[in-house]
């Protein structure tokens, strides 16, 4: 399983359109085969900072997951052209 967390931040003045791209990213996302959870959250007292927590079954699934049209279209496309700040953390479960 491979699970990560991506910090993004953006203007003010793209919020809503980020929420909107978000909810159209999350939707595809979780229809892959792969994909185990897809949960994108605001950070609580900041609302311009998006918290994403993903979740695949392994390598194969995160690459078919960056290799699909809707990631290319709303990930690459539209919240990558707008974001200001980005942070990956990739996360080991101890359990």
């Amino acid at each position: 399983m491979i699970s990560f967390t991506v910090r993004l931040k953006f203007a003010p003045e793209d919020r809503d359109d980020v929420a909107e791209t978000l909810r159209l990213l999350a939707t595809a996302s979780r229809q892959e085969p792969g994909c185990v959870s897809y949960i994108p959250h605001h950070v609580e007292g900041d609302p311009d900072t998006v918290f994403i927590y993903e979740q695949y079954r392994d390598a194969n699934a995160l690459t078919a997951h960056r290799e699909s049209e809707h990631f290319k279209r709303y990930s690459v496309g539209v919240l990558s052209q707008k974001m200001r700040e980005r942070n990956v953390e990739t996360l080991v479960a101890l359990v």
